[in-house]
């Protein structure tokens, strides 16, 4: 992805001085002569950070990696061999948005991975399926492969009853499907990898797995991706702050409630100085616009839509602050969300709500605002912007501790030891 900047096409420069190169040769390659297959539904690749950067390291420690996901804007070939993996698309023009919807969305996600399954099984084989959730139904392709020695290991990225009544504001039959479908994947998967601490947690007490089984990947980010760029004035609109938010634009990010503090600014605080730039898409990203117009805040708020990277680092260069605006809810508290890594990455210090997983990942690099609060989301902004000494000693924090804890680099160990496991299991 590329674009041009206002002040044309821009050099990236690496972000600190620490080197952060991505493992392009594991030494020992302690994973030669194994075969892998990672399953993913939701996003294609190599557009799902997190994954990619799964199977590039899986690839650089030795193994054969091969990937069935869902084909996306820019991403329309069914197949491609890059960087040394081979990445098999399918089409999935169903788009979800009630609990029929998904199921129909499902039943038609797996039967494209079991026949794509069987067809790279036949070409080049595989040792493990690695299939990453939503949903957690990877494990109906796994089983069939089971009595042909191939194990399961289950990408814990979502907790999906959290996230069920989190959409739908309800529990009920589809619900408790949702806590079934969880069970039975635990119960499927040799070894399970969780996002956070939370979520091994989770694999434990309701998955019932034992702790030697659940190893803890973060999806810290690729230092050597992330690159700071020359700040550009365009994103201020002529304001003298820039506040950003990188993420989806759906119905549990909370986007409703940094509308709400936005307006809170402008109307009541009367600052009329802060600009603020919202990058990505997603399904709620016309209503937004549309609450935005009705509010009369179309000129103090910019989405982008799904951005160009150019655009992105230009946004995270160019802002004072971060934002995250997801709601306190059981599904937000105890998730890990790649917006809050980004900006630590950038040396932004940030405003969010206050969450348990949250707080672990930025600890000092933010404030923190009532529970769904959004006139003190509001006030912890503009405290935060009128205060630049204390951004920056925020932003340091944060950029120190993505390179010295979080970032991909220390997440190689831990996902290679999760391997080694599932290939030492009987």
């Amino acid at each position: 992805m590329a674009s041009t900047a206002e002040t044309g096409q821009l050099t990236p420069k690496p972000l600190g001085g620490v080197s952060q190169e991505f493992p392009t040769f594991i030494e020992g390659q302690p994973l030669a002569g194994r075969k892998v297959l990672i399953i993913v539904e939701n996003l294609p690749l190599p557009f799902d950070r997190r994954v990619w950067q799964e199977a590039r390291t899986l690839r650089a420690a030795g193994a054969e990696v091969s990937i069935i996901c869902p084909t996306g804007k820019g991403h329309e070939a069914r197949y491609e061999y890059l960087e040394g993996v081979h990445i098999h698309r399918h089409r999935l023009p169903v788009e979800a948005d009630s609990a029929i919807g998904y199921l129909a969305e499902y039943g038609l996600a797996l039967f494209w991975e079991s026949v794509l399954a069987w067809k790279i099984f036949f070409q080049r084989g595989f040792h493990v399926i690695h299939g990453c959730n939503p949903p957690d139904l990877i494990f109906l392709v796994a089983l069939q492969f089971r009595l042909l020695g191939v194990k399961f290991l289950f990408d814990h990225h979502d907790i999906n009853p959290e996230l069920y009544e989190a959409k739908f504001n309800k529990r009920g039959f589809f619900w408790k499907l949702m806590v079934l479908f969880e069970k039975v994947t635990f119960k499927v998967a040799s070894v399970s990898i969780a996002t956070n601490q939370s979520y091994r947690k989770i694999a434990m007490e309701r998955g019932g797995k034992a702790s030697d089984d659940v190893f803890v990947v973060r999806s810290g980010p690729d230092l050597s991706r992330l690159k700071a760029v020359e700040p550009a004035s365009r994103w201020r609109n002529g304001r003298r702050f820039l506040v950003g938010y990188v993420g989806v634009m759906g119905e549990q990010e909370g986007i409703d409630l940094l509308i709400e503090a936005v307006d809170h600014i402008v109307r009541d605080l009367g600052r009329t100085d802060i600009q603020f730039c919202l990058v990505g898409g997603g399904s709620s990203l016309d209503s937004l616009r549309a609450e935005v117009d009705r509010r009369g805040l179309a000129d103090f708020m910019t989405f982008t839509g799904r951005a160009p990277d150019i655009d992105l680092f230009e946004v995270l260069s160019t802002m004072d602050i971060g934002v995250n605006p997801d709601r306190v809810n059981p599904m937000n508290d105890k998730s890990t969300m790649n917006k809050i890594m980004e900006y630590m990455a950038f040396g932004k210090p940030m405003v969010q709500f206050d969450v348990t997983e949250g707080r672990f990942s930025a600890q000092d690099a933010s404030l923190y605002a009532a529970a769904n609060d959004s006139h003190d989301l509001a006030v912890k902004i503009v405290e935060l912007l009128d205060d630049p000494a204390r951004r920056e000693r925020m932003g340091e924090s944060g950029r120190q501790r993505v390179e010295n804890e979080l970032s991909w680099g220390h997440q190689v160990d831990p996902l290679i030891a999760a391997y080694q496991r599932v290939f030492s299991r009987a």
